[in-house]
């Protein structure tokens, strides 16, 4: 059984950064594809940021492109997600997850394993 565990949201307030951290115990995230997923209320869950293990290719949505950043520590046993510049649309509940399959993607049916997600509150 594969476990996501995240941590690092909070509130902070607009033009601020939060950084992300994701560890899978017991586990790296080796050639896996790992991503960030977010969700806020009423509104469906939508891609942030996903690497893939292999290669290091990564995407952004373009919401958060040049604002976020999307890295694995060293080992890959930690996914991190640096954000900074921060708005209030950027509040939401904030997933990460992974897929065995190497190709990355950025369709959330595509990803096996989730976390209980960590929530991000921005003030204006």
């Amino acid at each position: 059984q594969v476990r996501l565990v995240e941590s690092g949201g909070g509130l902070v307030q607009a033009g601020g950064s939060l950084r992300l951290s994701c560890v899978t115990p017991g586990r790296n995230f080796g050639t896996s594809v790992a991503g960030w997923f977010r969700q806020a209320p009423g509104q469906e869950r939508e891609f942030v940021a996903a690497i893939a293990g292999i290669n290091d290719e990564i995407k952004y949505a373009d919401s958060v492109k040049g604002r976020f950043t999307i890295s694995m520590g060293d080992g890959k046993g930690t996914l991190f997600l640096q954000m900074d510049r921060l708005n209030v649309e950027d509040s939401a509940m904030y997933y990460c997850a992974a897929r065995g399959n190497w190709r990355l993607q950025t369709d959330a049916s595509q990803y096996e394993y989730w976390g209980q997600g960590t929530q991000v509150t921005v003030s204006s």
